[in-house]
């Protein structure tokens, strides 16, 4: 089983949770391909059981990086090629209501044209309903001050949602995966 977690980060913030969504994706039998959206290549998504991607963002929308990847997509919605895949998403953002929810929602509808599986995070998951979204996960670090300031990175409580993240996605897509063989 094969798991794509792709992301957009513009300084580490959203790099350390994807690490984190990762890592939770590594379930028995998962191989977990985590790749910078400047590396990752939409040709591999036809082979993969589950497709993460997550960036920071940009007032209330996608940033430039991803959504320009996700723009490569077309030719695999007119062949049908994610149709299927269990999707899920994450991102970042500097403040306080500064969009997060609209972005995990940007961030869902390109999966939804392509007939993918959306898997949030639900509310049996303590920090989740105190904390997250059931939408994917989203996560504030402040904006630091000055660009020689050490980066505000998620904290363990974040860095826990996004392994919950990841671990629910892979869990959703093995027994897909397992229905299928049967």
């Amino acid at each position: 089983m094969n798991i794509y977690v792709v992301y957009d980060s513009d300084n580490g913030h959203t790099e350390a949770l994807a690490r984190a969504v990762a890592q939770g994706a590594e379930i028995p039998g998962a191989k977990v391909h985590l790749h910078h959206v400047r590396d990752a290549r939409v040709e591999d998504l036809p082979n993969m059981d589950a497709i993460l991607w997550g960036c920071p963002g940009h007032f209330g929308s996608i940033s430039g990086g991803l959504k320009n990847w996700i723009d490569k997509l077309g030719y695999l919605w007119a062949q049908g090629a994610l149709v299927g895949k269990v999707g899920a998403v994450f991102c970042t953002t500097a403040t306080v209501h500064g969009g997060v929810e609209a972005t995990m929602l940007n961030l869902i509808v390109p999966m939804l044209h392509q007939g993918m599986i959306i898997v949030g995070l639900p509310g049996n998951i303590r920090e989740n309903a105190l904390y997250g979204s059931y939408y994917g996960v989203g996560v504030t670090c402040p904006v630091e001050l000055s660009p020689y300031d050490p980066p505000n990175l998620p904290s363990e409580k974040d860095l826990n949602l996004g392994r919950a993240l990841g671990k629910r996605a892979a869990g959703v897509a093995a027994k897909l995966s397992d229905a299928k063989i049967r």
